[in-house]
């Protein structure tokens, strides 16, 4: 069973003074506490396709929403990186081509989440077109990790073990999104180090 506390998340920086905290969003991300680790990723999975849906509908304060998608892909992504892939790699439940595939597949999300942060109105065919990208990244990469990564850490990994990774899990969730995790600055920073890293591509090198 998934237990959850409060589930209204302040994007701001709780120890940030006043007024230097960046605007709130009473966005519902979820703050759960324990739970089984498949479950709660499925969770943010779904949370994730219903943001999408918002960023898509004009009538949506999309702002809000681009702050809200960002806390919550920087946030679940460095949680799955910390925890959950190396564990299931230890628990031969995943190989190392499939969880490098996954972080792969991260630090494109967030370049294209970076795009979408970076424009300054969310009335445009730029908003939209970046939206759709960042669509595109994140749908595929819920629907490969579900069926290459979630279905055998269901099959080959017990509950218990599931539970207590869990735990992790959302620990780490939650502790980046109270550290203000999709703010602008650390997802550059986050986009940044995955260059560094070689897990983008060069567009320099695509041109080529």
């Amino acid at each position: 069973m998934i237990s959850c506390a409060d589930h209204r998340v302040d994007l701001g920086l709780a120890s940030a003074p006043a007024g230097n905290r960046p605007a709130m969003t009473n966005i519902d991300l979820g703050r759960p506490v324990q739970g089984d680790v498949v479950e709660l990723i499925l969770d943010d999975h779904r949370r994730f396709e219903a943001l999408l849906r918002d960023l898509r509908d004009s009538s949506q304060d999309r702002d809000a929403v681009r702050r809200a998608f960002a806390a919550l892909h920087v946030a679940h992504a460095e949680a799955e990186e910390k925890h959950v892939y190396p564990k299931l790699k230890r628990k031969n439940a995943v190989d190392d081509d499939e969880a490098d595939h996954g972080v792969e597949e991260h630090a494109e999300g967030n370049e294209a989440l970076l795009v979408v942060l970076e424009l300054k109105g969310t009335d445009t065919q730029a908003f939209d077109d970046a939206v759709e990208e960042l669509a595109r990244l994140v749908n595929h990469h819920l629907t490969e990790e579900e069926l290459t990564i979630l279905n055998p850490a269901r099959e080959e990994v017990g509950p218990q073990v599931r539970s207590e990774l869990g735990s992790l899990f959302v620990e780490e969730r939650n502790a980046q999104i109270d550290a203000d995790c999709g703010r602008i600055e650390n997802v550059r920073r986050v986009v940044a180090e995955a260059r560094r890293e070689g897990l983008l591509d060069d567009d320099e090198d695509d041109e080529d």
